[in-house]
């Protein structure tokens, strides 16, 4: 029991505040929602003494305030808003934050993960690098449609239209050449379609409004992937703060790393700069040596979960909260329900895709993946695995252990033997059958 406990309800124009008001009652304060207001709602808490807020994760109107009170000392419960569902008929905002407030002092609540403020950094400017990935993508098919609509076929005969060939001729186009025989002179010697299929693939129908639509694609394309440099650039500059914060200013050992890991030429939607040495130093470990995770997915998921894995119980919870295991319901001593939770989080996601990428791979999480494919197919077999990756994850960066591939080792031969035992087993009885 904690009567300084204190129950705030969000909303995008006010922010309801509700404490004990040491009389068995509750006082509660509503505000406005701007900084100003926030900037009260602090000095209130404090001075009345609380030591800890719980707040419902209401869209993204409850960030600007949970920093706010961290920054005070307030300790703050950021709660699922299933959890402080009010069981009552009517609901009104002075209502709900007495109801969290009642939840909260009794201890009922269960705080949601939040990383640091390095990791949060970190997490919305590579969240707004995937994001500009995206945007570009999408400017990149309305180039191809552009070019489609005016049956320029260039985009079928040359393996990459944003290549240096496909750029040039794109260019040229838009700069209002026509003639197929001076673009086809703009191809790369090492383009291995023929010289007569590239005239025929550059002779198109030309109409002003596609020409019109793909120079704008063109341009946005280009936007794209300048505010994807400038994002990069601020990525390195706090992975550099994060390891100097953690070596306690010495990145002595990171440069001559960099010099040494240098990249010749980024390959497309890849880092302009090795990321690698700068993950080795924050996690202590080198996630890149897992298969399937490449130095893009380990910093997607260090950025979403951070290195410190003491803040989950164990392996088995932090896979949960990953939402990579089933959501088993059981009434009546059977299981009714086993179904995954609707719910998204993208560090669960980015080992999904790690995982699904391993159908091809020749070690033994390959070869786990595959055999869960053939029992539960490509979804299941991609779950399963994510779940495998999970654990080895958390074992590597609270233990600080590197990957370890002895023990799928032995798990693999475990199998094999124990597959081999079965099959001697089956052909025995065929035999006594014959």
């Amino acid at each position: 029991f904690n009567p300084l406990a204190a129950g705030i309800d969000i909303g995008d124009t006010l922010h309801c505040v509700a404490i004990n008001d040491g009389k068995g009652g509750h006082e509660v304060k509503t505000t406005s929602a701007f900084t100003c207001d926030l900037h009260e709602i602090v000095a209130y808490l404090i001075l009345n003494g609380i030591t800890t807020a719980a707040m419902e994760s209401t869209g993204i109107y409850w960030l600007a305030l949970y920093i706010l009170l961290e920054e005070a000392g307030i300790e703050v419960y950021l709660v699922n808003a299933r959890h402080v569902k009010n069981v009552t008929g009517r609901k009104k905002d002075d209502t709900d934050a007495i109801w969290i407030q009642k939840l909260h002092t009794c201890g009922l609540l269960q705080k949601s993960f939040q990383p640091d403020n390095e990791i949060r950094l970190l997490r919305s400017y590579t969240r707004q690098r995937k994001n500009l990935i995206l945007l570009g993508s999408d400017a990149v098919r309305r180039m191809q449609k552009a070019l489609e609509q005016m049956n320029i076929k260039i985009h079928t005969v040359i393996s990459d239209i944003l290549g240096k060939t496909g750029m040039k001729m794109v260019k040229a186009i838009i700069a209002g050449e026509r003639d197929p025989q001076i673009l086809s002179a703009l191809c790369d010697p090492r383009i291995k379609a023929s010289q007569e299929e590239i005239i025929k693939s550059l002779e198109g129908i030309w109409k002003e409004e596609d020409l019109f639509m793909l120079g704008q694609a063109v341009e946005n394309y280009e936007f794209h992937q300048n505010q994807i440099k400038s994002c990069e650039e601020k990525i390195k500059q706090q992975l550099l703060k994060q390891v100097a914060i953690i070596k306690e200013g010495d990145i002595t050992g990171i440069d001559e790393k960099l010099k040494k890991k240098s990249k010749a030429k980024a390959k497309k939607n890849q880092f302009n700069f090795a990321i690698t040495p700068y993950l080795i130093a924050i996690a202590g470990v080198d996630l890149c040596k897992i298969p399937g995770v490449s130095e893009i997915t380990a910093l997607e998921f260090i950025s979403e979960v951070g290195v410190d894995m003491s803040k989950w119980k164990n392996a088995k919870h932090f896979a949960a909260w990953l939402n990579l295991t089933p959501n088993t319901k059981i009434s009546g001593g059977k299981i009714i329900s086993s179904k995954m939770i609707k719910k998204k989080n993208k560090a669960g996601q980015y080992l999904r895709q790690a995982a699904s990428c391993l159908s091809t791979n020749k070690t033994p999480i390959g070869d786990y993946y595959r055999r869960m494919r053939a029992r539960l197919g490509g979804r299941g077999a991609a779950l399963s695995t994510a779940h495998k990756l999970a654990r080895i994850v958390y074992t590597m960066l609270l233990k600080k252990v590197e990957y370890n591939p002895g023990m799928m080792v032995d798990n693999q031969e475990k199998f094999k033997e124990d597959k081999i035992k079965k099959l001697e087993k089956q052909l025995a009885r065929l035999k006594q059958a014959a």
